[in-house]
């Protein structure tokens, strides 16, 4: 059964408050050397038979419309069972390739 992975991370130029008190956390616990911690979400959806184009548009507007908060967030990847296809409106035939590839 193929896995598509959607990864959602805090907008960059936005104060991540998680990742800031892991941050400080880690430098208390003597881990100095890290100094920027960002903290985002993963889902993973297990899919009953072939990825297909239609699949993977649809994960990409769940992951748009549902999965993240635009304002704040952006999807920073997805991927078919490790390998990664494109998330942005471009994705079109090239998304398919990559799946074809994972499957």
């Amino acid at each position: 059964m193929p896995t598509i992975v959607v990864d959602v991370m805090p907008k960059a130029e936005l104060l991540d408050p998680q990742g800031k008190a892991t941050t400080g956390a880690l430098a208390r616990l003597g881990h100095e050397k890290f100094e920027n911690v960002r903290i985002g979400k993963r889902f993973e959806f297990q899919v009953a038979g072939e990825v297909t184009d239609a699949v993977l548009t649809e994960v990409r507007q769940l992951a748009d419309d549902i999965l993240s908060n635009g304002v704040i967030e952006d999807v920073v990847a997805i991927s078919v069972d490790g390998v990664a296809v494109p998330t942005g409106d471009a994705a079109g035939s090239a998304a398919g390739a990559s799946a074809g590839e994972a499957r």
